[in-house]
């Protein structure tokens, strides 16, 4: 209505005050006086038309007459870094249909406290921009709807599954070193498909894949995501998979959220990766998955190795392997050297000189030791024979005594014992007498 009354009655054409006049087509140097140009606009023509500026200022005018609405819808874009205002998109609950919203000082500080995925009132009126002539909502009051907003329902289903450990770190899957066959599920003609087949092959070129298309978004997402995991997780075939998908809005990724892809992701034997969105983009089956990757071009970095990394890999082994085994041999040509420049094989005769040492050392010691011994014996004996000499009998006769035998050879000690007119033997220093006792004599007579 307010279009309307803008353009005027009739044709519907924007009016503008003051006389209408012809300006010379392709004229730049200087703009017309606003007296100067149509009125109305019907009567503009190819040579004398209305500049940008002018049309534009018209539809703002034009915009500014319209009342202010409440509309709602769920927020799927929300910048509040700049203080003091708010910028926002907003998305219609049912169509594929946004619109940009701005607002500032107590908007912006009540913006503060909501996330992407609320779904909100808004308070505003259209405005438009006539730098570029662009439409927008500027809002003056937002508000919650209700308590159950998709984002608070992600949240608790996920409490919920992390509750029953389908996310934990024990239930992840190693992704294989070196895959052959990646199973792909994605969009029919995705660009993601691309990217991840592309990408794989340039690093590693041997790579097969088995691609199952499917809806990545709507409400055929979830079921179809779900019958394609569990096909591919059937095939032996398949090393490991990929679930990939653009960007988009929160709303776009929401069939990545849903309970049954999540637990058909957990349940999955086959390691399985999620491509989900851009790298700020996060759902429930990344938390499933057993690898997360920020885009699929960094799923299919992730997923296979690089071909170049892994030749140079096997030449700096293969370098480092000849190193150790040259060092090796030069250490053991050193040795063998060493061992055959020694005297001990040079001059074998050599080997003989330690032990020669040895055995003449001992010889040595040993005659030392022996005449040491002797010395000392002659000496003992030279004692053990002064000492019997001088205990001997013969030492008694040399000193002018004698010793006198009965016939039986026994020693007398006892004059009287001896019979008068028996033979007895006197022995002297030198020589021996045979004698008969006559008389017996007592001491002192």
């Amino acid at each position: 209505m307010a279009i309307r009354e803008a353009f005027g009655p009739g044709e519907g054409t924007l009016s503008f005050a003051g006389s209408g006049s012809e300006r010379p087509a392709g004229s730049i140097d200087q703009p017309k006086p606003l007296s100067e140009l149509p009125r109305l606009a019907r009567d503009t023509t190819s040579e004398s038309p209305w500049p940008v500026s002018v049309l534009s200022q018209k539809y703002h005018d034009a915009v500014a007459r319209w009342p202010g609405a409440w509309v709602e819808g769920q927020i799927v874009e929300i910048n509040t870094r700049r203080a003091g205002s708010a910028y926002l998109t907003v998305r219609d609950n049912f169509e594929d249909i946004s619109i940009s919203v701005m607002g500032f000082r107590a908007f912006a500080t009540k913006a503060r406290d909501f996330h992407q995925g609320d779904r909100v009132v808004i308070h505003g009126k259209p405005d438009l921009w006539t730098k570029q002539t662009r439409l927008s909502f500027m809002a003056d009051d937002i508000r919650r709807v209700g308590t159950g907003d998709l984002k608070e329902q992600i949240e608790q289903l996920r409490r919920q599954l992390k509750g029953e450990g389908l996310f934990d770190a024990d239930n992840k899957i190693a992704l294989p070193e070196f895959p052959e066959r990646i199973g792909l599920i994605c969009a029919p003609q995705a660009r993601a498909e691309g990217d991840v087949i592309t990408n794989a092959r340039l690093r590693w070129p041997t790579i097969e894949f088995s691609v199952v298309h499917a809806h990545v978004q709507g409400p055929q997402c979830p079921p179809e995501v779900v019958a394609a995991i569990e096909r591919l997780d059937a095939d032996p075939a398949v090393d490991v998979i990929i679930v990939a998908r653009g960007g988009g809005s929160f709303e776009d990724l929401l069939g990545f959220s849903d309970e049954a892809v999540v637990r058909a992701t957990a349940a999955c034997k086959t390691p399985i990766v999620s491509a989900i969105g851009h790298e700020d983009d996060w759902t429930l089956i990344d938390l499933a998955a057993d690898l997360r990757a920020s885009t699929p071009t960094d799923a299919a970095k992730r997923v296979v190795p690089d071909l170049i990394e892994q030749e140079g890999m096997v030449e700096e082994a293969r370098l480092r392997i000849g190193a150790r085994i040259q060092a090796l041999v030069e250490n053991e040509t050193r040795l063998i050297e060493g061992y055959a420049n020694r005297p001990s094989l040079t001059q074998p005769l050599t080997m003989l000189d330690k032990p020669q040492r040895f055995v003449d050392d001992a010889q040595v010691r040993l005659d030392i030791s022996l005449r040491r011994i002797v010395d000392d014996a002659s000496l003992t004996v030279e004692k053990l024979q002064s000492s019997l000499t001088a205990l001997s009998p013969q030492s008694t006769l040399n000193r002018g005594y004698a010793v006198v035998q009965t016939a039986d050879g026994a020693v007398a000690s006892d004059a009287t014992a001896i019979a008068d007119g028996a033979e007895i033997k006197i022995t002297l220093k030198r020589g021996a007498l045979e004698a008969t006792k006559t008389t017996t004599v007592e001491p002192g007579n």
